[in-house]
């Protein structure tokens, strides 16, 4: 965690100076709810502040979590508050969103018509306040709203990235898991591109604890998957959800969550997420979903794997399309 982007306090009931986790969340809609619920679950941070264009729904949430402090594995401070409140937070989530924007499409890039605005109102906000941390986006469409987030920001390299494919990967590691008998975290797999339409899985690159996937499929035919077929069933999979609760929360939350404990935790922890690339897989200059390296300096590395021919062309693909999609945002 960066020293510099959060001042030493004193925490009652300790004897020495203790560095407090301090977290703030940006639209308290279902994603934004759910990752403040598992942080509080897990004991991730010590103190969580929420912003919303609705005060009092901001208020009533923290309401209604500190309702359940009573229970939970560690007290934590949760409270309603304004941009003043988050010049010295660790981490910075934006969960802003309107999902309803995209499910009716089955297409994220729909949500741009909230989210852009939104980011507009948000960025000079964020700036203002002083914040130096790590910024997590969630807003969609991601690498986007990501995209946007870390040329208006001006913070250090890595330290604005998104949620990208890490719940995606979430969804593949899952069907890896059911249709092989293998736990999903003994399986090494990644969604790579957009976190939307223009994705895929590279099935050069899943194993199981080291054996290849062609290896296992030798002896259980369910693993017998061609790239178009699985990478389809993975996108169809969150639109499925969409289509009857009218929003997809808990996987997101869930990875939201675990990224900002890798960071407030500096564990060096490989997950997909949406980074800048330098070169890395030969595309520059966008945010796309990769494998990275992720510690108390956001996104420390992009871990660039071996791709086949086959996917390295389908990665720039995806990465044509991201492009594509920054540009339509530039027009709104």
């Amino acid at each position: 965690m960066k020293e510099e982007s959060n001042a030493n306090r004193l925490e009652p009931g300790h004897c020495g100076i203790v560095k407090l986790r301090k977290v703030g969340i940006i639209g308290l809609g279902h994603v934004g709810a759910h990752v403040l619920c598992d942080l509080v679950n897990q004991g991730i941070a010590d103190e969580i502040v929420l912003i919303d264009i609705d005060r009092e729904k901001a208020e009533c949430e923290a309401m209604d979590i500190n309702a359940s402090m009573a229970y939970m594995p560690s007290r934590i401070k949760v409270y309603a508050g304004t941009y003043g409140d988050i010049g010295d937070a660790d981490v910075l989530v934006n969960a802003s969103g309107k999902i309803s924007l995209s499910a009716a499409s089955n297409d994220r890039t729909n949500e741009m018509r909230y989210t852009v605005a939104a980011a507009r109102e948000i960025a000079p906000q964020v700036k203002a306040s002083g914040f130096n941390g790590i910024f997590l986006n969630i807003s969609n469409p991601c690498d986007v709203i990501t995209s946007y987030m870390a040329r208006e920001l001006g913070l250090p390299k890595g330290h604005v990235f998104g949620t990208g494919t890490g719940l995606d990967t979430a969804r593949l590691l899952f069907r890896l898991s059911h249709d092989s008998g293998v736990d999903a975290r003994s399986i090494t797999a990644y969604m790579f591109g957009e976190h939307g339409n223009a994705q895929f899985a590279p099935l050069s690159l899943v194993s199981f604890r080291g054996k290849p996937l062609a290896e296992m499929a030798k002896t259980n035919s369910k693993l017998n998957y061609s790239q178009d077929d699985i990478s389809k069933a993975v996108i169809q999979d969150a639109w499925t959800v969409v289509s009857a609760k009218h929003c997809t929360e808990y996987g997101i939350a869930a990875t939201a969550a675990r990224m900002i404990k890798i960071v407030l935790g500096d564990e060096r922890s490989i997950m997909p997420a949406s980074a800048m690339l330098e070169g890395e897989y030969g595309e520059s200059g966008v945010f796309a979903g990769v494998p990275c390296l992720l510690g108390a300096g956001g996104v420390e590395e992009v871990c660039e794997l071996p791709l086949t021919k086959a996917e390295w062309e389908m990665f720039h693909q995806c990465c044509e399309s991201i492009r594509n999609n920054i540009a339509l945002a530039e027009e709104m």
